[in-house]
């Protein structure tokens, strides 16, 4: 039986409705594979655990195309840079995440906190008139991108290592999309061989030479992170404007799609259970739910009704459509409670403003969740996505090396 939204079978379009030239379909012998990494700020640390578990046990498993969105485009640049084994790859990766704390990723400091709410208390309550006007973002992100800087090695600001991977073949294509606020729209910045660009619809591509920049503007979660000036125009988190998070991986040529996304399954919950009034807090993880999260399983879910529609079709009709398989994973658990649990472990300065916008007795904590970097709770999220991925393992490994044209009993 077909598993909505786990394997999914689809079609490639350029936005879902018009038609477009696509790169050559690989020979029989082999199959483009890629990786689609979503956003989720702290909670992308659940794909590294995905992926550690596939590297250990599907050691021949190595994505051609990569492709990240918000915290997921650091993932996909140092797994794109690496030179080396996937498996030496995925376990540096891993390193650097376990290396990681909240003020490595953001000043939680008491100064650094009080002065930025201060400046956004003055300018609400004056209209504007008060508060400094260049202060940019809730926090100062710049530990983030010194963190970037020290971990990912540069040349002429230019990434090292994915040119060199690019050139051997290694990987064909990496992109790393953000949110141009000056168009509204989404930019996939795209370094590849073959340089398979596309200017249509609500995401365009352009041709770069990734850099850390291009890294933090793609991770700057709305509001809270300050926005990177690219070519002269500011850009954010790639995941607002995203409608098709697949979309990218599609247009550069993949044939089959292995997707991490760090939101748990819909789960049901009693209608009998009374509930108090949703806070600041959980109005903006329920937002930030949607706008990041939420569309992966929309776009997987489109694919499962457009091939459905062609298979009551002649192949020899769908006009330029080619199939596209999809593998999602998810955590089994919601990770927004995990983060409620892990509160305690936050800077206190920032636990104590947190405090005034959130209600402890609200038992998830999604928005709290992107933005908790903390070891514990990092390292927590790496087992469970080593956990759920093993639960799955016979079913992952089917699918990764399944021969070309192969039916898929799911």
């Amino acid at each position: 039986m077909r598993r909505a939204a786990v394997i999914v079978t689809g079609v490639v379009a350029l936005t879902r409705h018009e038609k477009m030239k696509y790169p050559p379909v690989p020979t029989p012998n082999s199959v483009r594979q890629a990786l689609v990494l979503s956003g989720g700020g702290a909670r992308a640390a659940y794909q590294v655990g995905c992926l550690r578990h596939i590297a250990k046990a599907i050691p021949e498993y190595r994505p051609k195309i990569l492709t990240g969105v918000s915290a997921g485009a650091i993932n996909a640049a140092q797994l794109a840079a690496y030179r080396g084994d996937w498996s030496d790859a995925v376990e540096r990766l891993s390193e650097l995440w376990l290396s990681l704390e909240t003020n490595k990723v953001y000043h939680a400091d008491f100064r650094h906190v009080s002065r930025r709410v201060l400046h956004w208390g003055l300018r609400v309550l004056s209209g504007g008139r008060l508060g400094r006007g260049d202060v940019r973002g809730m926090v100062d992100s710049a530990p983030l991108q010194q963190f970037l800087h020290t971990h990912l090695l540069e040349e002429d600001g230019c990434i090292v290592g994915i040119n060199e991977n690019l050139q051997e073949a290694v990987i064909d294509a990496v992109a790393i999309i953000t949110t141009n606020y000056a168009s509204g729209r989404s930019e996939a910045w795209v370094q590849s061989v073959n340089e398979n660009l596309w200017q249509k619809g609500q995401l365009t591509s352009k041709s770069a030479e990734l850099t850390v920049p291009h890294i933090l503007a793609s991770a700057a979660l709305p509001m809270f992170f300050p926005a990177i000036s690219l070519n002269g125009q500011w850009h954010g988190d790639g995941g607002i404007r995203l409608s098709a998070p697949l979309s990218p991986a599609m247009h550069l040529g993949a044939e089959r799609i292995l997707a991490v996304s760090p939101r748990a399954a819909e789960g049901g919950q009693s209608d009998s259970v009374s509930e108090p009034y949703p806070s600041p807090a959980q109005i903006a993880g329920v937002l930030l739910n949607s706008v990041f999260l939420d569309l992966l399983d929309f776009d997987a879910l489109q694919m499962q009704r457009i091939n459905d529609l062609l298979a009551q079709i002649p192949s020899a009709q769908w006009d330029g459509f080619r199939p596209v398989d999809v593998l999602v994973l998810r955590p089994k658990e919601d990770l927004g409670e995990l983060a409620r649990a892990h509160e305690l472990e936050l800077p206190k300065a920032f636990r104590f403003f947190g405090q005034g916008l959130g209600n402890k007795r609200e038992p998830s904590a999604d928005a709290l969740s992107m933005v908790m970097f903390e070891p514990e709770y990092l390292r927590l999220l790496m087992l469970l996505g080593e956990q759920d991925t093993a639960a799955r393992s016979e079913e992952i490994r089917d699918f990764l090396l399944a021969q070309p044209n192969e039916e898929s009993d799911d």
